[in-house]
């Protein structure tokens, strides 16, 4: 409400200055001819300065300023994939009965070209994943997601995050797995529904965590080839994946 008022009292003032100063050059030169003459060609060039001003300029400065904040938040996901995302494609594999068939198609990604992400983009979209909850060790991935709640609650705190909505959705859906997991004290005593409710709930956070982690991969083979490279030999769908340089 102040930073409007501001804006209203900046207004009024500068309006009144420019009636001020048409009257100053009125009494001093008494060519009200010549006034008009300039004062209707500025008003008629305005609407030209709002086309430059509101759609061009302003349209390259919001782009700008949109990369810049995509640039950032590459840097959070990466963190994300440092700190959970790894390390969850991990044990979410082992719940997937059809794991290594998608290991085949995602294990060598160095030569990678555009054309590769785009079908590696499409494949995993009608991939048939297989997730069964019985066949990974679900106490292992509740101990594990519960050791990085604090982490996860600091990025879903971070507002910049909303521009990102494929990977707010992703984190929405590892913190639900997290919270799902955590209610439940004795999995031995949970009904075979249960057991179903909780592999949807795995399958939702490993398909939308394996397209992030493709998209991911993809920014940095454009922007931080060093950084691809790290990336590219810790490969988690690698099982001989080994930060060595050979």
């Amino acid at each position: 409400m102040k930073k409007i008022q501001w804006q209203i009292l900046l207004g009024i003032i500068l309006a009144l200055l420019s009636v001020i100063l048409y009257l100053a050059h009125y009494f001093i030169f008494r060519d009200y001819h010549h006034i008009f003459i300039y004062l209707l060609g500025d008003i008629a060039f305005l609407p030209i300065e709002v086309l430059l001003v509101t759609l061009i300029i302003d349209r390259v400065l919001s782009v700008r300023e949109k990369k810049s904040m995509l640039d950032k938040l590459n840097m959070v996901i990466g963190a994300f994939f440092s700190e959970v995302g790894l390390g969850l494609i991990h044990l979410f594999a082992s719940f997937d009965l059809n794991a290594k068939n998608i290991k085949n198609e995602l294990a060598r990604i160095e030569k990678w070209t555009e054309k590769d992400f785009a079908r590696i983009n499409m494949m995993i979209t009608k991939f048939k994943y297989s997730v069964n909850s019985h066949s990974g060790d679900i106490s292992q991935l509740k101990a594990f997601l519960n050791q990085r709640r604090g982490f996860l609650l600091r990025l879903l705190e971070n507002p910049n995050l909303l521009e990102h909505e494929k990977f707010t959705e992703l984190l929405w859906a590892v913190f639900h797995l997290t919270e799902e997991l955590d209610y439940r004290k004795d999995f031995s005593m949970s009904p075979e529904s249960d057991y179903t409710h909780i592999s949807g709930d795995i399958k939702r956070a490993y398909v939308l965590l394996i397209s992030e982690w493709i998209s991911y991969i993809k920014h940095l083979k454009k922007h931080y080839p060093y950084l691809y490279s790290l990336a590219a030999r810790m490969n988690p769908f690698d099982d001989n994946a080994t930060p060595v340089v050979s």
